[in-house]
């Protein structure tokens, strides 16, 4: 492996010569100059790591040496060295974008640890996230076999998120491995506990349940409607809790987190049963029963979540909430747009809904275009390529200008999506459902073991079409295939994101409360 290659640039270079020793004896090659001239020739004429540059020397200045680096090498790690702390040279310099400041007389144990940050950060982050798993691996591993609660389920789940994040900066291969293995199994004990206590959660049976779909509004956002601040709730389709966290960050410029928070979602995870169940307060049977008009069959034509604002404006009624109201749904580039350029519009409503569909067409999108399948390969790119998207968005350009006003803002979903790799045979009439991570209907021939069966939906608050209705849902990592054309469906739908059964990325979503910095 060849030296890390350092330029230093100084014009009393000759008395930092123990500097240099110093740096030598720990493996780096260092080129001493003794103007900013020479520097910006030199980084034409070698390949540098990293350049350690004076700001003030004869000649052109250290800003405008590093002004005329950055144009040819726009990425190449420029530390800067100055006796001033003045703060318009400091403003000056990182204005420049660079990697790091310090200030005069410097220690060498202080470029050393310059180098370190700048060179050596995402190796060493990596070790030290890769020790860090290790050590907590048996003690999680030991901690999936007690007796948990849904509460204990979220921070197993939380940790799990943090530690595949933090992986992704090592090259490890081993340890990823080991951490896939174990969020697989746990994966597959969470899919068992919510089978166990699904229906006991959705009567009331215990005291100890998690928040689901048809309580969220009004156990987490109603008490904010009675502050007096305008709330805005960001609804973004099949928004998974490592999606949030990869944008965490950048709204965190602008936001400070209230509550990072978890629920739990309802049975089919996809928008028409579980973000249904969400803004009517209802299960999706007792939506069918008490608000027919709102309400669309599986095999019927048409949208089967056109009627979102009159539900939530029904929960409300219900909780004797008189309030001014907006909704707005997010479908396409254009409406976002034009929602962002109206967006001071909402600023005299009580409640406004946005829900933005963005994530679930990049899942669906994925699943039908190639070069979206090579984009997102794995889960850390399914992030990236997500976390891309809301950078340049319409979105972040509504929250930022949310940020300068005296509002509460949630941010949540409905459901989030799984990648699935194993097919799992099941055989039925034509009037089936579409969906590859739940099925309905009547003469549903399947393995039992291998699926969570409701053979009395309405049990669930789901449809029974007719007397012999059935619903399956596929547990983690798996879909639906039929036995006509199996390998063919098989081979083109794995390795794809999937909604509609019971995973713990599709089931544990977020629900982000937040507050403006200013």
């Amino acid at each position: 492996m060849s030296k890390i290659r350092i330029l230093w640039a100084d014009d009393e270079i000759d008395m930092l010569k123990p500097h240099i020793i110093y740096l030598e004896e720990k493996g780096y090659q260092v080129d001493a100059v003794n103007s900013g001239d020479e520097a910006a020739d030199m980084v034409k004429e070698h390949n540098y790591d990293i350049v350690f540059l004076d700001e003030q020397m004869p000649g052109i200045s250290g800003i405008e040496a590093l002004e005329k680096i950055k144009a040819v090498y726009p990425n190449l790690p420029v530390v800067m060295i100055t006796k001033s702390e003045e703060e318009s040279i400091m403003e000056d310099a990182i204005g420049s974008n660079i990697a790091d400041y310090l200030i005069k007389p410097v220690k060498p144990s202080q470029i050393l640890l310059s180098l370190k940050r700048n060179l050596e950060n995402k190796k060493l982050a990596g070790e030290k996230a890769s020790s860090t798993y290790q050590q907590q691996f048996r003690e999680l591993s030991m901690h999936l076999n007690d007796r948990l609660s849904p509460r204990e389920w979220i921070d197993i789940y939380k940790k799990l998120i943090r530690y595949e994040s933090d992986l992704e900066t090592t090259n490890d291969d081993g340890i990823k491995e080991v951490l896939n293995m174990q969020k697989n199994e746990a994966n597959a004990l969470f899919s068992k506990y919510y089978e166990r206590n699904y229906e006991d959660w959705l009567y009331g049976n215990t005291d100890n349940r998690p928040t689901l779909s048809q309580n969220l509004i009004k156990e987490k956002v109603l008490p904010s409607l009675t502050s007096g601040k305008k709330v805005f709730f960001i609804l973004i389709d099949n928004l998974r809790y490592d999606q949030w966290k990869a944008i965490q960050p950048m709204i965190e410029e602008y936001f400070r987190v209230e509550k990072d928070d978890i629920y739990y979602s309802i049975l089919p995870t996809t928008t028409q049963y579980a973000r249904n169940a969400l803004f009517s307060g209802l299960m999706p049977n007792e939506i069918r029963r008490k608000y027919p008009r709102y309400w669309t069959e599986e095999h019927e034509d048409g949208s089967k979540n056109q009627y979102e604002k009159e539900l939530l404006n029904e929960q409300l009624h219900r909780h004797g909430k008189q309030l001014r109201l907006s909704y707005n749904k997010i479908l396409n580039l254009d409406a976002g747009r034009k929602l962002s350029e109206n967006i001071s519009n909402l600023m005299t409503n009580d409640f406004n809904v946005i829900v933005y569909n963005f994530v679930d067409m990049l899942s669906h999108a994925r699943t039908e275009m190639e070069i979206i399948r090579e984009l997102a390969d794995d889960e850390a790119a399914y992030r990236s390529l997500m976390k891309s998207w809301f950078e340049h968005s319409s979105l972040f350009e509504i929250i930022k200008y949310l940020a300068t006003k005296d509002i509460k803002l949630f941010i949540t979903t409905d459901h989030g999506s799984v990648r699935v790799q194993d097919a799992v045979k099941i055989v039925g009439e034509k009037s089936v459902n579409t969906n590859l991570r739940y099925k309905f209907g009547r003469s549903l021939n399947y393995n039992a073991k291998q699926v969570f069966e409701m053979n009395d939906p309405e049990r669930y608050f789901l449809p029974k079409i007719n007397i012999s209705t059935k619903w399956v849902f596929a547990r983690p990592g798996e879909f639906f295939a039929y036995p006509n054309n199996y390998n063919y469906y098989v081979k083109y739908y794995k390795n794809t994101f999937q909604h509609g059964g019971l995973s713990m990325e599709e089931v544990m979503i977020p629900i982000i409360t937040l507050n403006p910095k200013k």
